[in-house]
């Protein structure tokens, strides 16, 4: 266990809403898909990267951040996602967006395939300053979230849990979730103590996750 006491993430202060707006209201763009890791882009810049199950939202989430409708392409279809997407944000930082996990419709050498990815990603990865692992606020951490959250624990990156889809559940049920979320990050050393609520259809949480990525060295 951590001892840590997990709690919602603050509003930005006045200075780093400003440095979250500007940097995403900069350059952003697609850099390439990657397959294999001796296709990953030169580390030479800070990058953050997004994990999250099927269907959490981490496509909707990373257009509203960006402000770029179809910057990340979402599917309908389980396992479409088979690369490490990145994107340049700014001229300093890139941004990455996972493989989904947890597709129970994908085959199993794909799936095997995307974990040998992942953790070859994870482990040597030395400019990754820190993962955002979604969580879907009606649902709350599943097993299959534990499992990656592990593995970032194994490979010693920083994770911080960002709950998706804030606006679907009322005030009790997200405080319900947040506790849940909060009591499972607790045994994992790797988790950062602040978790962001955010709903990409309203804007919740936006500019506290943009915040946090710029204001990041």
């Amino acid at each position: 266990m951590t001892g840590l006491r997990f709690t919602l993430a603050p509003e930005p202060d006045a200075a780093a809403a400003e440095a979250g707006r500007l940097l995403f209201a900069g350059p952003v763009g697609f850099v390439k898909g990657v397959v294999a890791i001796e296709g990953l882009p030169a580390p030479d810049r800070i990058e953050v990267c997004f994990a999250g199950r099927s269907n959490v939202g981490k496509s909707s989430l990373i257009n509203a951040l960006t402000g770029r409708r179809n910057l990340a392409r979402a599917s309908n279809t389980p396992g479409r996602t088979q690369e490490i997407n990145y994107f340049a944000l700014g001229e300093a930082r890139y941004l990455v967006d996972l493989p989904g996990y947890g597709y129970a419709e994908a085959p199993v050498a794909t799936v095997e395939k995307w974990q040998r990815l992942l953790k070859a990603y994870l482990a040597g990865r030395q400019t990754l300053r820190r993962a955002f692992v979604l969580i879907d606020a009606r649902h709350g951490v599943k097993p299959v979230d534990e499992e990656i959250m592990g593995l970032l624990d194994r490979s010693a990156v920083t994770f911080q849990a960002v709950l998706t889809k804030a606006d679907k559940v009322g005030a009790a049920a997200r405080a319900a979730v947040a506790r849940q979320v909060g009591e499972a990050l607790a045994a994992h050393p790797a988790a950062f103590p602040e978790i962001v609520l955010t709903s990409a259809e309203k804007g919740t949480g936006l500019s506290t996750l943009r915040a946090i990525i710029a204001n990041m060295v």
